[in-house]
């Protein structure tokens, strides 16, 4: 259906008589014998006239953008259903493929050259397709409305003259028309697509912004942060509200009706680079047990609902932390300076104290608003060498007024451990990268992320702290914005258990996959040297963790109840719960809280839940340029590896410093190969196997730091073997 027809139309069209056509073109379309219709008959059958010709047009151009009814051949409207399509959206593309996901929430993956030239952001129709993985699998048959035109990528000379190597979409290189800015060969760039064509290599674009050198990961890192939206610049306003803040500073009057624990010992633990301390703590001992003190930065006291600053950071969603950078929530007044619990200074909180038994037990919890001032900027580093003997007297003279509480929290903690080691919580591990960038803004090592004793009693006290807020809401049966963790879906499982089968590895029968069950499967392969494949199979099995205004549990953590409570400074969700927490306190009740946050709640859940799959797509991908930029400068040498993941075109293998490379199928020995998904590959008539979790020697053989990607090959004794 031509959009021509819509010119000067819009004072004839009636959204009545729009909804009445778009009835009777379904009832007709419905009625027909056959799959698809002749648009003059269905058009005749309308019976349209004069002014119902416009209505008729902008009733099927509506069905077509949901996704009803489509177009073929000659002429003929068919309704989706009956022709077997699905309507949804391009959701992400590499150079190979893409994914889809339909309006009903099932994610297709959609080969290349299925993909008709769509791009992300694009509403599509999909058809099946044979799938080879098991998973739904498809091709695109029509792109009922476009998305984005932007797409990132670098710039290549090839035949005498300069193309667009996108960085996702095509493996192909793009045609550049004029009328852009200036660019030059090796600049990564930000293009926008002029001329659809029917592959993604057929798109002509131009060039609208140049980000630096392709080579330079920091070049890359821009360029990821701009193709996903993420804002880098607050607006004028923001900046305005946080400084007249800043300037106001922390005064006597702001404590009035908070509880004064200026006395008590508290003091932050974080990482020796952190700026932005959102979390302190306090431990003491009782006649029952333990009383646990979280004391949390109150942002809520000054960012207020609907401000300017209230509408940036739920824009923002969350912080975004990069190489050696961070893309804060808040402005660095806010973040870093009068809501950070920086030492010796006069802070506003909001405190959790949670009485705990001697097994750590929850016996009672409260919420208060307060004033502390923190004793010491704690680091996690400086706190395990304490707890393991090592410390210099610099480090014991600085704790010095928090040595008594140390040993206790470390106690503490392993009582927390110990009870959810009771409720068969799986302890899953990951290992995160640190990359260490130098003076030149050039990652000049990556080594793993440590992480010690003071971190576990840092992160069971969050928990402990985040299922003490999550309780509070559903005791009150006010609205929240809960973190949940759903059971994995029954397909998940399934798979779960055939590649444990197909690996050799014991695992326990069940109806309904539990936490325990993973935590047994864990445990039954921990001393084994196939722990490390059956961590990531049973970490890939797992729903993704989410936000929701419905308090659906939490899987992994195997709690009822559990929100995000302990990070206001880079996370909207804590800072959304702070607001419902204070007007709790206020004395609010259960019905005026009810319709002040019921809507609120679900819209902050879902874009809470967006902003965070953005961040860490975002930190994942310039991670990966980080990486690749660390790696260029390491091409040609060896190194021992373990397989990470195992895919019908190959293996990829991990370093012990984290870095992860692709040793692709046309590299290995000359075979037939069979893929054992996603555990091993099989030559046929050698038998030789790459498998899940297995070591091997590699050699960095090249990189693409615009990518974000490294290749590795076998060195020559592990192919002779």
């Amino acid at each position: 259906m031509s959009h021509k027809h819509k010119k000067n139309i819009s004072k004839t069209v009636k959204p009545v008589n729009i909804e009445s056509y778009k009835h009777k073109i379904v009832t007709f379309m419905q009625a027909y014998n056959k799959t698809v219709m002749p648009l003059s008959e269905l058009e005749s059958k309308c019976r349209t006239k004069k002014f119902g010709r416009e209505n008729f047009i902008s009733a099927f151009d509506e069905l077509r953008t949901e996704g009803i009814i489509t177009m073929r051949k000659g002429m003929k409207a068919g309704l989706c259903a009956r022709l077997g399509l699905k309507a949804g959206e391009v959701t992400r593309l590499s150079r190979t493929f893409g994914f889809a996901m339909t309006d009903d929430g099932v994610e297709y993956f959609i080969p290349g050259k299925c993909m008709l030239g769509a791009m992300p952001g694009d509403r599509v129709l999909i058809a099946d397709i044979p799938s080879r993985s098991g998973e739904p699998e498809g091709e695109v048959q029509d792109i009922i409305s476009f998305g984005s035109a932007a797409l990132t990528g670098r710039i290549e000379e090839a035949e005498g003259r300069l193309w667009l190597v996108p960085d996702t979409a095509s493996k192909n290189h793009v045609i550049i028309v004029p009328g852009g800015v200036p660019y030059k060969n090796g600049d990564k760039v930000l293009a926008e697509i002029v001329h659809r064509g029917r592959r993604h290599a057929e798109h002509k674009v131009k060039i609208v912004s140049v980000f630096g050198d392709s080579g330079l990961a920091s070049s890359c890192a821009q360029s990821i942060l701009c193709i996903h939206g993420a804002p880098t610049e607050f607006p004028a306003e923001v900046l305005k509200e946080a400084r007249k803040i800043s300037e106001g500073g922390v005064q006597e009057f702001n404590f009035n009706n908070r509880e004064d624990l200026r006395d008590l010992p508290i003091f932050t633990i974080d990482s020796a680079e952190s700026k932005d301390l959102d979390d302190a703590v306090s431990v003491e001992r009782t006649a029952k047990g333990y009383r646990l003190g979280v004391h949390i930065a109150d942002v809520s006291h000054y960012v207020k609902g609907n401000s300017a600053l209230d509408k940036e950071a739920l824009l923002r969603g969350t912080s975004i932390y990069y190489a050696d950078r961070v893309i804060p929530m808040l402005p660095k007044e806010l973040s870093n300076g009068i809501c950070s619990l920086n030492p010796d200074e006069n802070r506003l909180t909001l405190s959790a104290f949670m009485e705990l038994s001697a097994d750590g037990e929850m016996l009672s919890y409260r919420f208060c608003k307060s004033v502390i001032r923190s004793r010491v900027k704690g680091v996690y580093t400086e706190i395990n060498s304490i707890l393991d003997g090592s410390a210099d007297k610099g480090i014991l003279d600085k704790y010095n007024s928090v040595m008594n509480e140390i040993p206790l929290m470390d106690e503490l903690a392993d009582i927390l451990i110990a009870k959810k080691e009771r409720r068969h919580a799986p302890e899953l591990e990951t290992t995160e990268s640190k990359l260490i960038i130098g003076d030149d803004g050039v990652c000049c090592d990556v080594i793993p992320r440590e992480r010690g004793k003071s971190e576990r009693i840092i992160e069971e006290f969050m928990l402990t702290a985040n299922e003490a807020a999550a309780k509070l809401a559903r005791e009150k049966k006010v609205p929240f914005v809960y973190r949940v963790h759903e059971a994995p879906p029954e397909e998940k499982t399934e798979a779960l258990c055939e590649m444990l089968r197909k690996a050799g590895i014991d695992y326990p029968h069940f109806t309904e996959f539990k936490p325990a069950h993973a935590a047994e499967i864990l445990k039954n392969a921990r001393d084994t040297d196939k722990f490390e494949a059956v961590n990531m199979m049973v970490l890939r099995s797992m729903a993704k963790a989410r936000y929701s205004e419905e308090p659906l549990g939490h899987f992994g953590l195997v709690l009822e109840d559990y929100a995000h409570f302990t990070s206001p400074i880079r996370r909207y969700p804590d800072l959304a719960i702070h607001r419902m927490i204070t007007d709790i306190l206020a004395g609010y009740d259960q019905t005026w809280l009810t319709k002040r946050y019921s809507g609120f709640a679900v819209n902050a859940a879902e874009r809470s839940s967006s902003a965070e799959i953005r961040a860490v797509t975002i930190e994942r991908e310039c991670e990966d340029c980080y990486k690749a930029e660390y790696m260029k400068q390491h091409i040609g040498e060896s190194y021992t590896a373990k397989i990470s993941g195992v895919t019908e075109f190959g293996f990829y293998a991990e370093l012990p410093n984290t870095v992860e490379g692709l040793v692709h199928i046309r590299t290995l020995p000359e075979g037939e190969y069979d893929y054992s998904a996603p555990v091993a590959l099989t030559e046929k008539f050698s038998g030789v196997s790459y498998t899940l979790g297995q070591t091997v020697q590699v050699t960095c053989a090249a990189v693409n730091v615009s990518d974000g990607t490294i290749d590795f090959v076998l060195d020559n004794d592990e192919q002779e073997d």
